[in-house]
This record gives C-alpha cells, structure tokens and sequence, in this order.
C-alpha cells in the first residue's frame, strides 16, 4: 500500500528522512531543518512537491517524495522524483516497481515526463530505473547552490 503524507506521519516522515540521509544513497547529509521544512512544505500545499508513505502489507517500508514542475519539452507535467527510500529489511520485494506504478496512476493523463537522479555506484537502483523504461539523459546537469538566508 502507498498513500499520502498527512500532518499525523511527522515523526515518522522525518525519522525516515534521517535514515535516509545517513545511507550510502546520498553524497552528504543536509541540515536537518531541511527535513522539517519539505514536510510542512507538503502539508501545506501539494504545488511544488509530495510525499508518499509505503508499506509492505501493514509494515512500514520507506518514503518517496516527488517534486513538480511544468516542463516546455515535455509538453506538460514533470515529477520528478526526489527521494525514493525503502527500508534494507524492504529492498528487492517489488516496492520500488509499486511505487512508480503509483506515481503514474496519481499524476494520471496531465503527467508527460518523470525524472530522477541516482548515485553511479547505486546499480540496483539504476538497473530498477532502466526496466522501468527510464533512459539516461544525454547532458551533465549543473547545479548553483545558494546559502539559506
């Protein structure tokens, strides 16, 4: 089962996050008011970005979170998906392919493309995207951080 954050899934959002970001999935940690902000961020509105709860029949298996955008390329809706984090005990049960039928389910007709990033040494992840029909982009993304003020 996968459903939608709500305001009542705080502590565990936020302890999944954590767990997350102390994985070898991500290059660095990140300030930890970063997790409490993209969760009110999510219960405050749906425009910018979602968060989703995902369960092995009643047991608790990870997280994902999507980010939105309108994409002239593509001709319409862009999710991206920013985190998709299944519990080790979870891993190699089918989640991930349950997640993503999902997020193609729940964004329905206005969706035009998904995007995703991973780590180069993360090859399950990457073997998952590519039979899920996801093709690496042929450019490097560059990125321009700005300090929080």
């Amino acid at each position: 089962m996968i459903r939608k954050l709500t305001p009542c899934d705080r502590e565990i959002f936020l302890s999944l996050l954590r767990e997350f970001y102390t994985s070898d999935a991500v290059l660095h940690p990140i300030p930890e008011d970063y997790h409490a902000a993209a969760f009110e961020e999510m219960m405050r509105s749906d425009v910018y970005a979602d968060g989703f709860l995902i369960y092995d029949k009643d047991e608790l298996a990870g997280y994902a979170m999507t980010a939105k955008t309108y994409s002239h390329e593509a001709g319409g809706l862009c999710v991206w998906i920013e985190e998709l984090y299944l519990t080790p005990a979870h891993r190699g049960k089918g989640l991930g392919h349950e997640f993503f039928a999902f997020a193609e389910d729940f964004y329905g007709k206005d969706l035009r493309r998904m995007r995703l990033e991973t780590e180069p040494e993360n090859e399950k992840a990457e073997k998952l995207y590519r039979n899920l029909g996801f093709d690496e982009l042929g450019y490097r993304p560059f990125v321009k951080e700005f300090a929080k003020k």
